[in-house]
This record gives C-alpha cells, sequence and structure tokens, in this order.
C-alpha cells in the first residue's frame, strides 16, 4: 500500500516539482497546497502518512500548522521541509510535534530517503541539526524522575537509549543481536507502559532524561 503524502509549500513551481518526485517514486500525493490553514482542514479528509510541511506560509507559522495537523489526524507525520536552519525555527518546530527536519538544500535522493523513513516512524534530520536538538532536550532535562512512573526491564531501557540515539529497528537488531520484530516488541512494550504513541514521542521521553548520551 503507497505510502500517502500531503505536500504544503506556498512557492508553486517548487511544490509542484515535490509532488512529481515523490509520485514518480511511488508515492501517493493525497494533497498539495500552499496554504497552512487548508492542510489543517484537509488533514483530516485526506489522511496523510507523512506532510511534507515548509516553514514559512503566509497564513500560519509552522508550529501552528504542525499543532493544528495533529490534532486533526494525530498519526500524521510531519516532516519540515524549510529553507531555515535557524536553531529557534528547528526547536519550535520539534517541539509542535515535527518528526523531522530537512533543509531544502537536501538532494532528491536524501529528501526520498526521508519521507521513507519519516513514515517508518524514524526521526529524520539534516545533518547538523540532530545534535542541535539532542542538545535542547539534555538542556531541559533538569525534572527529577517521576517515581511513580512505570518500570522498564534492562532490556527495554537499553533499547529505549538506542531509540534515543536515532537508531531504527534493524540498527537496534544487529547492535543487540536481536530480531527485528523483538525489537519492534521492545518498543510497542516501552510505548504501552509510557503512555507513549509512536517512536518520536518515545525518543523525545528517552532525550529527556539523557537516555542518549554515552
Amino acid at each position: 500500500m503507497a505510502v500517502r503524502v500531503m505536500v504544503v509549500d506556498d512557492h508553486p513551481m517548487w511544490r509542484d516539482g515535490v509532488a512529481r518526485d515523490l509520485a514518480e517514486a511511488g508515492y501517493e500525493v493525497v494533497a498539495c497546497l500552499g496554504e497552512g490553514a487548508q492542510a489543517v482542514r484537509l488533514a483530516a479528509a485526506t489522511r496523510p502518512d507523512v506532510v511534507v510541511l515548509d516553514l514559512q506560509l503566509p497564513d500560519l507559522r509552522g508550529d501552528e500548522v504542525i499543532r493544528g495537523i495533529r490534532g486533526a489526524h494525530p498519526e500524521a507525520r510531519v516532516l519540515m521541509l524549510s529553507a531555515s536552519g535557524e536553531q529557534q525555527d528547528v526547536l519550535d518546530a520539534v517541539k509542535a510535534g515535527a518528526a523531522g527536519y530537512l533543509l531544502k538544500s537536501a538532494g532528491q535522493a536524501d529528501f526520498l530517503d526521508a519521507v521513507r523513513r519519516t513514515a517508518a516512524g524514524d526521526a529524520v534530520f539534516t545533518p547538523g541539526l540532530a545534535g542541535l536538538v539532542l542538545g535542547e532536550y539534555r538542556r531541559l532535562a533538569t525534572t527529577p524522575a517521576d517515581p511513580d512512573a512505570p518500570e522498564l526491564t534492562p532490556r527495554e531501557t537499553e533499547v529505549l537509549r538506542l531509540v534515543a540515539k536515532g537508531m531504527s529497528y534493524k540498527q537496534i537488531a544487529e547492535r543487540l543481536v536481536l530480531s527485528h520484530r523483538t525489537v519492534q516488541n521492545h518498543v510497542q512494550n516501552t510505548l504501552g507502559k509510557l503512555q507513549l504513541h509512536n517512536r518520536v514521542e518515545l525518543a523525545r521521553f528517552a532525550i529527556e532524561r539523557g537516555l542518549d548520551a554515552d
């Protein structure tokens, strides 16, 4: 079943080019538009798996669009595709719920790979931006651990630590000499215990507690 993608960018030529690249790569482009409010309205109707979203739109800020889309269709994963690599822009997008952040200077192959990985549940960032985000979450990780938080097994904690480092299921399986399905089961069990919804939220949880540090 083809991955469903919504493209939101206010530059028609750029937007159409992105949509064409996606379609030629086998993705189903369910909507292609240039305004944030319209994207929020259409999110529930078109139910995209991935939303490729520009930061600068004429009607709404990027973080407002992300929150609106996530509210209308929580299963959607938002991949920012922006010309801005400013620290605050990146952090605002991630805090609003973006699954990843890619600069428009990325090549076509890197872009298509980012969409594929975003659909698969990975947190995808242009090189250099991932470290910025990890650093910020570590800085904010000043709240003591909740004594009432569910207890994870040593293996679940080990898997969680590797998720926080941005590793894929396949990489985690190879590192821990486990099957792909076993890693998936550990992640699903951990999500259930922590009452989280996806790997992006799980990575944030781990990063906030410094589990990504060596």
